[in-house]
């Protein structure tokens, strides 16, 4: 039976991604980034966000046909991002994959984007490697989703079938270490800055542990947040040591949150398993924690094969497509009926 070549295209947040893959093998995963763009203003700029996305997406679609050495009409099938994330970035992928389906005749697959970041790890290279392959992934796994915009923990049985455990009551771990890092002055996107200035520093400043004193699984990292601010203006940071102590205190505190919570979760559930994915889960000091937790349990922690697959990629939705059009998983798949297909940026497992 030929696999499906599915062209598939995120644009959640600022980072305008189309990708191509046969199968579950990825033949292109192009991501034009938005970060120059948006980092004088600390954060993304949500109409800023669809300009760049309305003026990268057909470059970004030439480019993914030329890398994956195809024609437009080999494609056999399109997926698009519905959700969740900043509308009108959203909007601008829907439009773009409308009119691409009605000029190819193509079905449109509509994917979560969250899902698409907890099948990264089933996501193959070219040569056809994965982390995990369908057939045997020791399900039940346990998924802990970290990014700039969610923290989640999701129970999967199996592929398509997800009970979602906790998530952030406030501000997500990524988005956490942005705004920590812009206390310290160090510019956007502060997460990879924070994780280099924490390697100089030493954990001097006490900062609380989030919901410590409760198993209920959820995360909030806005009182963490606010701890830091007050430490800071207590005692401004003055030098390069000052401020690699504070981003130290601050990644261990933010990462131990994640590790409590996570071990609560593995006992509750009793999965065979890790999934750790999102953007912060590139952070290699919360990775070596996050495993010290899993070998205590016994349990492997499965990632994306390549630190390309963190943050928002198009490859990620292609894989959520290929096992929707496949029956693992049971979704409606959009044909023509095009008008159905909308933006839903709060959508959730």
């Amino acid at each position: 039976m030929a696999q499906p070549i599915i062209l598939a295209i995120d644009t959640s947040c600022d980072e305008t991604s189309i990708a191509i893959s046969y199968g579950l093998r990825t033949l292109a995963n192009i991501v034009a980034s938005q970060i120059e763009f948006h980092k004088e203003f600390g954060g993304v700029v949500p109409h800023l966000a669809k300009r760049k996305h309305q003026e990268f997406l057909q470059p970004t679609y030439q480019k993914a046909l030329k890398t994956a050495h195809l024609n437009e009409k080999d494609l056999t099938h399109l997926a698009i991002t519905i959700g969740p994330g900043l509308a009108p970035a959203l909007e601008t992928g829907i439009a773009f994959v409308k009119q691409l389906a009605q000029r190819l005749s193509l079905p449109v697959v509509p994917v979560n984007h969250m899902e698409g970041h907890l099948l990264s790890p089933f996501t193959q290279n070219r040569n056809g490697y994965a982390p995990l392959y369908s057939n045997t992934a020791p399900f039940p796994l346990l998924a802990l989703l970290i990014s700039g915009g969610h923290t989640q923990l999701v129970f999967t049985p199996a592929i398509g079938q997800y009970q979602l455990l906790g998530e952030t009551l406030d501000d997500a771990v990524g988005e956490a270490f942005d705004k920590a890092a812009k206390m310290l002055g160090l510019g956007y996107p502060g997460g990879p800055i924070i994780e280099v200035l924490a390697k100089e520093g030493q954990p001097i400043h006490q900062l609380p542990i989030p919901l410590s004193h409760t198993k209920q699984l959820a995360f909030s990292y806005s009182g963490l947040k606010t701890a830091l601010l007050y430490k800071i203006q207590k005692k401004p940071p003055k030098s390069r040591q000052d401020i690699a102590n504070y981003a130290t205190s601050f990644q261990r505190a933010a990462t131990i949150h994640l590790t409590q919570k996570l071990k609560i979760a593995i006992q509750q559930t009793q999965p065979k398993g890790i999934i750790l994915a999102g953007g912060a889960a590139a952070n290699l000091y919360i990775r070596k924690h996050i495993r010290q937790i899993a070998h205590q349990f016994k349990l492997k922690v499965f990632i994306p094969y390549t630190k390309k697959l963190f943050g928002d990629n198009a490859a990620m939705i292609t894989t959520v497509a290929y096992f929707k059009i496949s029956g693992t998983a049971t979704e409606i798949i959009i044909p023509s009926r095009l008008s159905s297909l909308d933006r839903l940026p709060n959508l959730s497992f």
